[in-house]
């Protein structure tokens, strides 16, 4: 049995899909994150993004590691095909999960790297990658 490839892990809002035209939902009191994440369909392609995606596909597994809720799984699964990106593996917040992502995406790195070794992390959130660098993942 041949030992998993190394896994590169790749955030999807800010890093492959361009969230710019949906931000004003989180700029308002309250903040509106259920019509921010259902604006996401009409993302734009980040196009350095999903290079970077393409050419860690030759060395690695590529998964993706998203703060999104669950509930968008088939959104976001149609907005990655639309794009020509694979669909999966995705890994998504709990829809009752309201922790902010860096704790959400640290658990999750911390799970898949009993069975995997991480390659790569790719994310925008500097939380994020404060979090995980502390960890000492390669982000």
């Amino acid at each position: 049995m041949s030992e998993p490839r190394p896994l590169a892990v790749f955030d999807i809002d800010g890093v492959l899909a361009d969230v710019r035209h949906r931000l004003h939902h989180l700029q308002s009191r309250p903040q509106r994150w259920n019509a921010f994440f259902l604006a996401a369909d009409s993302d734009p392609l980040l196009e350095e993004g999903a290079a970077r995606l393409r050419a860690a596909q030759a060395k690695h597994d590529v998964i993706y590691l998203t703060g999104r809720p669950e509930r968008n799984r088939a959104l976001t699964t149609a907005w990655l095909a639309a794009h020509g990106l694979p669909t999966g593996p995705l890994h998504m917040r709990p829809d009752d999960d309201f922790r902010p992502a860096r704790w959400v995406k640290r658990n999750t790195l911390r799970r898949l790297a009993r069975t995997h070794t991480i390659a790569s992390v790719l994310d925008d959130d500097p939380a994020v990658v404060a979090v995980l660098s502390a960890d000492g993942w390669p982000v």
